[in-house]
């Protein structure tokens, strides 16, 4: 696979700390050309599964043979590996500790690499900084070239976390949130494929608490200013919003990640 020179970041470090800036320099004293793009770095500490799917989610919208470095890593210092999963066009590089399990489910992986080639890492290595010392340099040097197979040993058993799915309940089909967004949108694992039966069916409803709505909308201004909607965002998921407002306000904090979403095909609605 011929790299694109680009590499994303994708930690819990937060922007008051150097960490993101420590990592960045290494990769620059490596490969001086690497472009480097931020997706985020404001993931909450620890958050592996919320993490991996922002990845899932932006990845695929950069050039064949991006690098992505994603760090959320509880585990540093620990037992866990340091690998490298290569898809048909793209290189991931992080902890086993699930974090790519969004990628590996999805799309699959030509090889994942368990990095234990030292000679592509820092000369010293921290126990607590293993984005800088270890994810970092390997990334640059992928973004050169590499060969990633020189980087380390193949494994087939890399850690998965199972990414909790909608399930259908009699005529039910039940989510749940996956994520807060900037905006205070509830996000859920519902897709628009998982809808296609509901979109085509009258007296749709939604479900969310004791908040119940009768559509899912097109846009924010499809409801009043204020006013709560649902609709299939950019990332093809269902969300729950508020025009000009806060769903996880409007909702309250108790409303959160793993909060149940229940869609039904008619006005009744059962309580799981």
């Amino acid at each position: 696979m011929t790299t694109s020179g680009i590499i994303t970041l994708t930690t819990d470090f937060g922007e008051s700390d150097p960490y993101v800036a420590m990592m960045k320099g290494v990769i620059l004293s490596i490969n001086p050309a690497a472009r480097i793009v931020d997706i985020t770095h404001q993931v909450p500490a620890g958050s592996i599964q919320k993490t991996g799917s922002i990845i899932k989610e932006a990845y695929k919208y950069f050039p064949a043979g991006t690098v992505h470095v994603g760090v959320v890593d509880p585990g540093v210092g620990g037992k866990r590996r340091p690998i490298t999963v290569l898809t048909s066009n793209h290189f991931f590089i992080g902890p086993d500790n699930g974090l790519f399990s969004p990628i590996i489910e999805t799309q699959g992986h030509t090889g994942i690499i368990h990095l234990k080639e030292k000679r592509y890492w820092m000369n010293k290595i921290s126990s607590t900084f293993h984005g800088r010392d270890i994810f970092a340099p390997v990334a640059a040097h992928l973004s050169l070239g590499v060969n990633p197979f020189l980087l380390g040993e193949k494994i087939d058993n890399p850690i998965i976390l199972v990414s909790p799915l909608p399930r259908k309940k009699n005529n039910d089909l039940v989510g749940e949130v996956i994520r807060v967004d900037h905006f205070g949108n509830l996000v859920t694992n519902i897709t628009r494929e998982h809808l296609s039966l509901f979109l085509k069916s009258k007296g749709l409803n939604i479900k969310i608490g004791s908040l119940i709505l009768k559509k899912i909308s097109t846009t924010y201004n499809d409801v009043p200013e204020g006013q709560p909607l649902a609709l299939i965002g950019s990332s093809n998921l269902l969300e729950i919003a508020i025009n000009m407002g806060r769903a996880s306000n409007y909702l309250g904090r108790e409303y959160g990640i793993g909060t149940k979403v229940i869609v039904r095909r008619h006005s009744a609605i059962i309580e799981l």
